[in-house]
């Protein structure tokens, strides 16, 4: 083969595997974007009719605060409410459970990015209920997996493959999170860092527009502007950046604490003789004795965030707020009930900062509560990049990006040095689902054939009797299953294996024949010295063959042969390069 054909062959690789179909995509993805915004404002206003009616007594749907204190009789609110919740899970779909998040991942990882209508229904509605009775929940959970479900509906009513249903729902579950909470870049964020579990622009570009979508929509629906402005500019000194880190380590010790109690919580659970349809209810009764004592610790929680923010609190407040949030929050979450974790995090990391701050000589208490807000988010999601744009996007202040950077990215290597999993993957490693949250490029499109194919190949000559082919195949137990095929120039005419020589010994006629004509009209699968494993594992894989001869593009030359043996060489290159340490220059 010529030079220029080779040229050709080479420019058909590339830094990404973009097809037209990406637009496509795209295209669909602009209903994610609209259903995820139509869906957080659904969301959002079920919450507020479903506080009014339980608290206030009241059909309406303005979103009104808890009030200072409580009558004795709404500790039964939460009780009811998990039951309900629990009615719904065991007769309705039990996907409604948990904060969203995983079940998101889950659907993506183990369910083709396939989610049931009903799922899509009951999702919100549970969560509607859930924090509308006092649950100590955000709503950004349930509406991720509500966004999504509406995402993989729509795509499952076109022919799409897996992947292409799993940009969708990523799409409209980052969508919803936009729409909820304005922050288009930590949404973006989420899915590569959570939900997408690949850097490709077939996901990417969709995820994007639907992002783009919702907040184009969010301010005719929900309203416009930073969730929580806060537009103060801390002066730090030289070594502030040093606090931050303290403060961002603290922060990962408290995630790794919360983490292990919800599942020790969860475990206590499990232990019970009761079916888990009743555990929401339990896990309510002692929201609901939390709320009585600290109302401020129940719903949503976002005027927290506000008072945290602004130096509303004070030392004892925000130590109740803190200690109650978490008390109420653990419990409930382990209990099984419907809700997100994201403003729950925000307002204990919040809540901690604040406290932390009134130990540090600058900055003032609201902006370490910030720093604690983001370090908490960054720990427990292992998501330091989303949780650092959040903080700048829910407050509008792109001035603290750098400590919080610091500071998330502190908790997060302290996490992931502490823990194996965190909030999000414990629970699906437990139900057997192996889950790793590191990216890296496939070592198959970093390796040449000629890396790792045999060099010094046995062959067959063309000229060769069948019958003296089976004698071969018979002479010896250790022969390959096949072999190449060659004529007296080298060139290669076929392979034989011992299926083949095992036919044959049936067949008389066929024993008179050469190899070469016996090879004749056959196809065969055959790769090259100069192109990627990965395409030629691939297509090993599709045809079920085992042992492919590789010629030299260039000649036709038989050069090599790879069997699947050989595949693994570039795992354990792989393996070699990240244990083997040397010293030295090159």
């Amino acid at each position: 083969m010529s030079k220029p054909h080779i040229a050709s062959f080479q420019n058909q690789l590339g830094d990404f595997s973009a097809s037209p179909r990406l637009l496509l995509l795209a295209g669909m993805a602009i209903v994610g974007g609209i259903g995820g915004a139509i869906s957080a404002y659904v969301l959002l206003k079920l919450i507020a009719l479903c506080t009014n009616l339980a608290y206030f007594q009241s059909a309406s749907f303005v979103t009104r605060p808890f009030p200072a204190s409580l009558p004795l009789w709404t500790i039964a609110v939460p009780v009811v409410g998990g039951l309900i919740i629990g009615l719904m899970a065991r007769y309705g779909s039990d996907k409604i459970r948990g904060h969203g998040i995983p079940e998101a991942i889950e659907a993506i990882l183990i369910g083709q990015s396939r989610v049931a209508p009903k799922v899509a229904l009951l999702k919100p509605l549970s969560s509607a209920i859930s924090i509308g009775t006092g649950g100590p929940f955000g709503a950004e959970g349930p509406i991720i997996m509500t966004g999504g479900a509406l995402g993989s509906l729509f795509a499952q009513l076109f022919h799409l493959s897996a992947a292409e249903r799993k940009t969708l729902l990523v799409a409209g579950a980052a969508a919803g999170m936009t729409a909820i909470f304005n922050t288009p870049i930590a949404a973006i964020l989420l899915a590569v860092e959570l939900l997408l579990f690949e850097w490709k622009p077939r996901s990417f570009v969709p995820v994007v527009v639907a992002v783009l979508v919702a907040a184009f929509c969010r301010p005719f629906l929900i309203g416009s502007g930073a969730l929580f402005p806060f537009s103060a500019v801390p002066a730090l000194p030289w070594w502030g950046l040093g606090l931050c880190i303290v403060v961002g380590i603290v922060s990962g010790l408290q995630s790794a604490l919360m983490t292990l109690c919800l599942y020790a919580i969860e475990d206590f659970f499990h232990r019970l003789p009761i079916h888990w349809m009743w555990w929401p209810a339990l896990g309510g009764l002692i929201v609901g004795i939390g709320g009585y004592f600290e109302p401020s610790a129940l719903g949503v929680g976002y005027d927290n965030i506000r008072q945290l923010l602004g130096a509303g609190l004070d030392n004892h407040g925000a130590t109740m707020l803190l200690l109650v949030k978490a008390a109420i929050w653990l419990v409930a979450l382990s209990s099984g009930t419907s809700g997100g974790v994201l403003a729950p995090l925000l307002i204990m990391g919040g809540a901690l900062g604040f406290l932390e701050g009134q130990l540090i000589p600058f900055g003032g208490v609201g902006f370490w509560a910030l720093v604690g807000m983001a370090a908490i988010l960054g720990g427990t999601m292992r998501s330091p990049l989303m949780a650092t744009f959040f903080a700048v996007e829910l407050t509008g202040n792109t001035h603290i990006l750098l400590p919080v950077m610091v500071a998330t990215v502190s908790a997060f290597t302290l996490t992931v040095l502490l823990m194996k999993r965190s909030i999000l993957t414990e629970r699906i490693a437990r139900r057997g689902l192996h889950l790793s949250r590191e990216y890296s490029v496939d070592p198959f499109l970093n390796s040449r054939v000629a890396d790792i194919m045999i060099r010094n190949v046995e062959t067959l000559p063309a000229g060769m009797k069948v019958a003296d082919a089976i004698d071969f195949y018979s002479s010896e137990a250790h022969r390959h299953k096949s072999y190449p095929v060659t004529d007296g120039e080298g060139a290669l005419l076929g392979m034989i294996a011992r299926a083949d020589a095992l036919s044959w010994a049936e067949d008389p006629e066929a024993q008179k024949l050469t190899l070469a004509e016996a090879l004749d009209g056959t196809t065969l699968l055959k790769g090259y010295d100069d192109e990627i494993v990965a395409a030629l594992a691939d297509r090993m894989i599709a045809n079920d063959v085992g042992r492919v001869p590789i010629l030299e593009r260039a000649t036709g030359r038989l050069v090599g042969l790879v069997a699947r043996r050989d595949l693994l060489k570039v795992r354990a290159r792989l393996t070699h390069q990240e244990v083997s340490r040397s010293q030295g220059f090159a």
